[in-house]
């Protein structure tokens, strides 16, 4: 499972790496909703929380779903503005590029887990579609009475919403975000800077892969890979391919990519993965690995100390091959190693490859 950019006849000056205050504040209020998806910032987001005015924080679950449970693309308008529009220096840059966006755009990226439409190809949209527009009403209805009014307000006025969400972008700005983008933007500007070095100097394929691990880059297929617990594809086309930090987003490492709109990769700087952090699919393997009844009580036995083939099946009263097929997942899966003592084959748990498997498991479903 993986998101795939096909980025044929890409060129080099059609790359950029640059941080956004928008998709930054967007990132502030998914933090702030969801703070179990970011354990580092629970102070911080106690701090907002506890001087929050609470007429903006009632605003802030008017519409949640937007930053809440994903991250709307809203919050990155300058892919849907132009295949090669970059992100504005500052938030009333980016807000204007928000305004560059048709009312199709806006109402097909604000009801993006409402709305049934395939989200990276070309589809009809609620406000032409009679029958989109029920299906978009209908599932509004299943999550709720204010997804149900906020989805009637859109489509009956998009220009409403529009500013609506405008001037909460502004009043978050007031009241939390101003003070947090002073002192987070100089982080993503170096980072940006670092990413841009790497660019010139060694090119696309460095440049990518230091965004995170789980990025791959195949030139020969001209493909970026992402390994996320998801399918997709885009292309950059005759446009370009924005990198876009934040230094609020771990662990999540987000694509864009809407059919039209220019891929974005919105990756956290500052994360604390490990250098090489599993696959989606080597962690599914290892949560296999371990659901079976006979391989937890060889774990158990082997997380104590190290033993021979011979010696777990004589513990388990089992035949050496059944053990040696049961060990033989356990280390396809990483989670089991093995030394040599003489003509002995010693087996151990990696008990720091399971301790991490929470964390991990959680991580790769997050990314």
């Amino acid at each position: 499972m993986s998101v795939r950019i096909d980025i044929s006849g890409l060129r080099a000056e059609r790359v950029a790496v640059v941080p956004s205050p928008l998709a930054e504040l967007g990132m502030a209020l998914h933090a702030l909703s969801e703070p179990g998806h970011h354990p580092g910032l629970q102070g911080w987001a106690t701090g907002v929380t506890a001087r929050l005015d609470s007429h903006l924080a009632d605003r802030m679950c008017e519409a949640d779903f937007l930053w809440r449970s994903t991250f709307s693309d809203l919050f990155l308008p300058f892919a849907g503005a132009g295949r090669n529009t970059l992100p504005g220096a500052t938030l009333a840059e980016d807000l204007d590029l928000l305004d560059k966006l048709t009312d199709e755009q806006f109402v097909d990226a604000a009801m993006e887990f409402t709305c049934a439409l395939p989200y990276d190809s070309r589809g009809p949209s609620a406000l032409s579609d009679a029958g989109v527009r029920r299906r978009a009403l209908e599932l509004a209805a299943s999550r709720g009475p204010r997804q149900v009014r906020f989805t009637e307000r859109l489509l009956a006025d998009p220009p409403r919403i529009r500013a609506w969400l405008r001037q909460f972008v502004r009043d978050c700005d007031e009241a939390f975000f101003a003070e947090t983008w002073s002192r987070l933007r100089h982080q993503l500007a170096a980072d940006a800077r670092h990413k841009t070095d790497l660019l010139l100097r060694r090119g696309l394929a460095e440049a990518v892969t230091a965004v995170s691990p789980t990025v791959a880059f195949d030139p020969d297929a001209a493909t970026i890979t992402v390994d996320k617990l998801g399918i997709g594809h885009s292309a950059t086309a005759d446009g370009g391919l924005l990198l876009v930090p934040t230094s609020l987003g771990w662990p999540h490492l987000s694509v864009l990519h809407r059919h039209g709109w220019q891929p974005v990769l919105h990756y956290p700087v500052g994360s604390p993965e490990l250098a090489a952090p599993p696959s989606v699919e080597q962690l599914a393997l290892r949560m296999t690995a371990l659901s079976h009844p006979v391989r937890m009580r060889l774990c158990r036995h082997l997380a104590r100390s190290a033993y021979t083939t011979s010696e777990l099946a004589q513990v388990h009263g089992m035949t050496a091959p059944e053990i040696s097929r049961h060990l033989s997942v356990l280390k396809k899966a990483g989670l089991v190693t093995t030394r040599r003592r003489g003509r002995y084959a010693l087996h151990q748990l990696d008990v720091t490859v399971v301790a991490r498997l929470g964390s991990d498991f959680l991580e790769g479903i997050l990314r």
